[in-house]
């Protein structure tokens, strides 16, 4: 009779590192929440969606707003100055002064869950899009930052690949005994 034996101790290893991350995902979700806050801070800079499409352009009635809040932008005589045409030409949706709503993206992770969003409460009419103002008479265009969309859906296939990734990431180097 011959006998053979496995020693199947890496196997074991492995497999007992795999169960040790699955139990223990905040990591992972640390690293999720700080690259979905990361890429959405981006598209204030790119006004682009998760999905690629450029963000609606501002409102004429926005950028004469924005531009009376500031002197200089024009002629005694009515019409821009050069320094107004500029400030209004550089106007880019959803970026004022503050920055507010671009500088507080912010996520929380949890042991098996992120959550990422803005604590302005503007932050969803923009998101979303809708009817907002007096009346709602205005009708705000979406212009989407985060990758979701109103019925929770992911919007593009970017941010949701990027996620994959580092799901992948973290099971390989769990196999790999990285972790």
């Amino acid at each position: 009779m011959i006998d053979i034996e496995i020693d199947d101790r890496q196997v074991r290893q492995a497999l007992q590192r795999i169960q040790r991350r699955i139990s223990d995902i905040s990591p992972v979700m640390r690293d999720i929440g700080e690259l979905l806050a990361e890429r959405a801070k981006q598209r204030f800079a790119t006004s682009t969606g998760p999905d690629g499409q450029q963000w609606a352009p501002n409102a004429p009635a926005t950028i004469a707003a924005w531009l009376a809040a500031y002197g200089g932008n024009f002629k005694k005589r009515g019409g821009l100055t050069k320094q107004g045409a500029a400030r209004a030409a550089s106007k880019k949706p959803l970026v004022g002064e503050s920055r507010a709503l671009s500088t507080t993206i912010y996520y929380q992770a949890g042991g098996d869950s992120v959550t990422i969003g803005s604590p302005m409460v503007y932050a969803a009419i923009h998101q979303f899009g809708g009817q907002a103002g007096r009346g709602r008479r205005v009708t705000i265009p979406p212009r989407p930052f985060l990758p979701i969309t109103a019925s929770g859906q992911w919007l593009g296939d970017a941010d949701r690949a990027a996620v994959l990734d580092i799901i992948g990431d973290a099971l390989r180097g769990a196999l790999d005994g990285r972790a």
